[in-house]
């Protein structure tokens, strides 16, 4: 298998376009079909369908969530089997609201002929909550007013 289609480089080197900002990469490294699933209850948590609407829509999305040049984002690690990878990663930003934003994300990439086809990200969803949608009303502590 070539590098440039093995699962473990098309993670990486997708984690590391995110990191650099490199939306070409970005781009190619998701199949046209790809999902991206986000779990919990947040504004951005839902399974995303197709490779626009990951990047344009979810993706994208969150950039006004930060400010500007301060998202930093380092890969910790990689697991792989076959065509999945578990890769996990550290994202840290200072929010729109003025919060530091410090999580560490894990997510499950299946990679098919070179392109990433579905994702299933995991973060602690309280933190986001707390930092990048402090009017959502889910952030509340259950039983709290």
């Amino acid at each position: 298998m070539s590098t440039l289609s093995d699962p473990r480089s098309v993670v990486i080197r997708y984690v590391e376009a995110v990191r650099d900002g490199d939306a070409d990469v970005i781009h190619g490294s998701f199949a046209e079909d790809a999902t991206w699933h986000y779990p919990g209850s947040l504004p951005v948590s839902k399974v995303w369908q197709g490779r626009d609407a990951i990047i344009n829509e979810f993706l994208g999305g969150m950039g006004p969530a930060f400010v500007p040049g301060t998202l930093e984002i380092a890969l910790v690690g990689t697991v792989a089997e076959g065509d999945r990878v578990v890769a996990e990663w550290t994202s840290k930003a200072t929010t729109a609201h003025g919060d530091r934003y410090d999580n560490r994300c894990l997510g499950i990439f299946t990679v098919r002929d070179g392109r990433i086809t579905s994702v299933i990200e995991y973060a602690d969803t309280h933190h986001v909550a707390r930092t990048l949608f402090p009017d959502h009303a889910d952030t509340r502590p259950a039983g709290g007013a």
